[in-house]
C-alpha cells in the first residue's frame, strides 16, 4: 500500500503550532476572525468534538488485522447492492466537486483501500461500497450534471428511499464557486424525501478567503431558510492539506453511532 500523506493523522497536526492546528482541524473556526463584529457564529461550532473524540474516531480509519476496511462492491441497481447490514453513509455532488479525492483522503490511514481518483470528472459511474470493520459502510456515490451516468436519478432516488440503514448523506459543494443550480435539485430531492443530510464545501485550498467567507455565509443563509433536513453547521474540507478531514471522519463515526457522546472541547 501507499504511505500516508503528512498530516493524515491527528499525532501529526498535534505537533504544529497553535493557529496552524485549529486551522487544519476546524477550518471554520479559523473564518471566524475575519468575519464583521455581532456576526452569529453559533452554526460554526454545533459540532465540536474535543480531542479524546477525534482520537476515538481516527482509529475507526485506521485499519489493521482486526479491523479491515476494505472496497466491497459496486452497483448500478439497488438489487446489486451488498446488505444492509451496518449503518451507512454516503457521499454525492457534483462530477467534479472533489469527491473521490475526499474519500481517499478520509481512508489515508487505511492505504490499502483503493479509491480511484480520475482526472476526468464524471469518472463514478455506479455506487462504491467501502466497509469500515464491522462498524459502518461508506458509499461513494456517481457525480451528478456534466456527464452523469444516464440512470443517474433511478439509481440515486431508489438507494436514498430504499437504503432504510442510510445515517446521513452528504452533499458535496465547490468551495470555489458554491451553490450552483444541481445542487440545489439535489438539495431539493434530500428535502422531498426526508433524507437527514450535511453540506461539505470542497476544495478550499483554492479559494481565496474573501470568496469562501462569502460561499460559507450565503450557504449558511441557505441552510437557515431553505432547508428542513440539512444539519445547520457546514464543513470545509482540503484533501490537499487535510483541512476539515479529522473533523468529517468525527462527525462520520457520531453519525453511524460509533461515538455516541461527542464532549465539548
Amino acid at each position: 500500500g501507499r504511505a500516508s500523506p503528512p498530516l493524515a493523522a491527528l499525532s501529526q497536526v498535534l505537533r504544529l503550532e497553535r493557529s496552524r492546528r485549529t486551522g487544519i482541524v476546524f477550518p471554520l473556526q479559523k473564518l471566524e476572525r475575519y468575519l464583521a463584529p455581532g456576526t452569529d457564529t453559533t452554526r460554526f461550532r454545533v459540532f465540536q468534538p474535543g480531542l479524546a473524540a477525534l482520537q476515538r474516531a481516527e482509529a475507526l480509519f485506521r485499519s489493521d488485522r482486526g479491523h479491515p476496511i476494505d472496497y466491497v462492491s459496486s452497483a448500478v441497481r439497488m438489487d446489486h447492492a451488498p446488505p444492509p447490514a451496518l449503518p451507512e453513509v454516503c457521499f454525492i455532488g457534483r462530477s467534479n466537486v472533489g469527491k473521490s479525492s475526499l474519500i481517499r483522503a478520509l481512508f489515508s490511514l487505511a492505504p490499502e483501500v483503493e479509491v480511484r481518483v480520475s482526472k476526468t470528472p464524471g469518472h463514478t459511474k455506479k455506487m462504491n461500497f467501502f466497509k469500515v470493520g464491522k462498524y459502518f459502510t461508506l458509499v461513494d456515490m456517481p457525480g451528478y450534471g456534466y456527464r452523469a451516468p444516464q440512470d443517474f436519478v433511478e439509481m440515486v432516488e431508489a438507494y436514498l428511499q430504499e437504503r432504510h440503514n442510510l445515517k446521513r448523506t452528504f452533499l458535496l459543494v465547490d468551495g470555489v464557486v458554491g451553490l450552483q443550480k444541481t445542487d440545489n435539485i439535489a438539495v431539493e430531492m434530500l428535502e422531498e424525501f426526508g433524507i437527514p443530510y450535511v453540506m461539505v464545501l470542497t476544495k478550499i485550498d483554492r479559494a481565496s478567503r474573501g470568496v469562501l467567507l462569502k460561499n460559507v455565509l450565503e450557504i449558511q443563509e441557505f441552510v437557515k431558510e431553505n432547508t428542513q433536513g440539512c444539519f445547520p453547521q457546514l464543513f470545509l474540507v482540503s484533501s490537499v492539506e487535510f483541512s476539515g478531514v479529522h473533523l468529517l471522519r468525527c462527525f462520520v463515526a457520531h453519525v453511524t453511532g460509533n461515538l455516541p457522546t461527542v464532549e465539548a472541547s
